[in-house]
């Protein structure tokens, strides 16, 4: 094997479309490097909220109820206690419903 055939500007000097490989293999790096980055940080972001949201004022749990999750529909709200309870609160955060697990 020869010197010249190891040397980077010898080698593009004879093969012209290297110099357009490296250029594209280092800008699509840059590019996967930047989207790691926009990944990590939205992830960051996103896992750093509040698990559940808060739940309003108006609405009141039975007692020794806690919740482990909360959806808010239009006209609904609706929690699902620890134990497995469905409760089912209107917007004025009356209970219109309990399901029992």
């Amino acid at each position: 094997m020869r010197d010249e055939d190891t040397d980077w500007k010898d080698a593009a000097k004879a093969v012209p479309e290297l110099r357009w490989l490296k250029a594209l293999v280092t800008g699509l790096t840059l590019v996967m490097g930047l989207g790691m980055i926009a990944v990590v940080a939205m992830l960051w972001v996103r896992l750093n909220q509040p698990a559940l949201p808060e739940l309003p004022d108006d609405i009141a749990l039975p007692e020794g109820a806690a919740p482990a999750a909360v959806t808010f529909a239009r006209d609904w709200i609706v929690v699902v206690t620890d134990a497995g309870e469905v409760l089912l609160f209107d917007r004025a955060g009356a209970l219109q419903d309990r399901i029992a697990p």
